[in-house]
């Protein structure tokens, strides 16, 4: 029998952001978001997520690339963070961190690479002037 999108979703989520992430967010719901977060993790992780197209870390690259272009500051540091599980390394965020200020602005790469920096530490390759 095939796994339902749930299932699925639920699966690909606990590999992607981790069992701590995912427990801590399934204790934490309530009558507010408990449908919400059916959805995303239908919808998000059991549909988009589990496509053929691409592989887990492509898909995490340009998560992180649309998260800090469109300035969502709080979901780029949980994917970034959860980039460990796919593979991502701090060369391939600060490149794709060069794709979003060309093609998303500036000052949201600048804003996302102080966020890696602080995440990868001292890294020599995520050292440098800030605009």
């Amino acid at each position: 029998m095939e796994d339902s999108k749930y299932e699925q979703g639920m699966r690909i989520r606990r590999k992607v952001l981790g069992d701590a992430h995912v427990d801590r967010a399934e204790a934490s719901k309530t009558g507010l978001d408990a449908a919400f977060q059916s959805l995303i993790t239908e919808f998000a992780w059991g549909t988009v997520w589990a496509g053929d197209g691409l592989d887990l870390k492509t898909r995490h690259l340009v998560t992180i690339a649309l998260l800090a272009g469109l300035g969502h500051e709080k979901e780029f540091r949980m994917h970034l963070k959860a980039a460990e599980n796919t593979g991502v390394t701090s060369e391939e965020v600060r490149e794709v961190l060069h794709h979003v200020a060309v093609y998303a602005g500036v000052p949201a790469a600048n804003s996302a690479i102080a966020a890696a920096k602080e995440h990868f530490g001292a890294e020599p390759n995520l050292q440098g002037g800030e605009s």
